[in-house]
């Protein structure tokens, strides 16, 4: 009897393929600290080349960037939950989505989300930062806000606020323990329906805060006069 073919790796298409190296990392990355982790450990485990890996995302750091930039927009509320209904059942739906979501891969969320996940690096925090402003904007479209009301500053502001609080909950409910599933749902259902229906309609009732006098430069008199 003739030996079986040795099996062969299966050939995907250059987007199937980046989505699955990029499936990879986001597991070891939230399996393992950052340092701990090299490229060839992540293309051992997807079955590739190193050097396709590089060809598709250059090196570590930038595949780690675009881990932090997935877990964190999370793509797909608008397409797979209903924003019909009240503002309960939409906040509802909303977040239960949002669980189910990063339950898939919770370690890896609660690790690109800590502070220091890879050290100071600006351009994490720079990531973290826009994937928060693109959520408060699809959040308040989302509940019903008009646009032009949602583009109000302090608006954003708050739900970027909200957005520390999502992302302080999922790490007590993923990574301590301290609070279950259903407990997390509560506490980040509750707080936005209180955010959106008694909290910022109250804006409307208080002034915008007075941004800062630019001090005026000194005259050339004033500056003769400079010790």
């Amino acid at each position: 009897m003739s030996p079986s073919p040795a099996p062969r790796w299966k050939r995907l298409e250059p987007d199937e393929r980046r989505e699955q190296i990029l499936e990879v990392a986001t597991r070891l990355f939230g399996e393992r600290p950052y340092a701990d982790v090299s490229t060839t450990d992540i293309a051992k485990e997807a079955g590739v080349a190193r050097g396709l890996l590089n060809h598709y995302f250059g090196q570590k750091r930038d595949l780690y960037l675009k881990v932090v930039k997935r877990m964190l927009l999370m793509p797909g509320l608008e397409e797979k939950v209903s924003n019909t209904g009240t503002l309960r059942e939409r906040v509802e739906r909303s977040v239960r989505w949002y669980l189910d979501t990063v339950a898939t891969h919770g370690k890896t969320y609660v690790a690109v989300t800590a502070v220091g996940g890879i050290g100071a690096d600006p351009e994490v925090e720079r990531i973290i930062s826009a994937a928060d402003d693109v959520a408060a904007a699809k959040t308040l479209e989302f509940l019903g806000l008009k646009v032009e009301v949602g583009s109000d500053a302090r608006h954003r502001a708050m739900m970027r606020s909200y957005s520390g609080m999502v992302k302080a909950t999922i790490r007590e409910w993923i990574r301590g323990g301290t609070l279950t599933r259903e407990e997390a749902h509560l506490l980040l259902s509750e707080s936005l329906i209180t955010l959106v229906r008694d909290v910022i309609p109250q804006l409307k009732n208080m002034p915008p805060r007075a941004e800062p006098e630019a001090t005026p430069a000194p005259s050339q008199g004033e500056r003769d006069q400079e010790p």
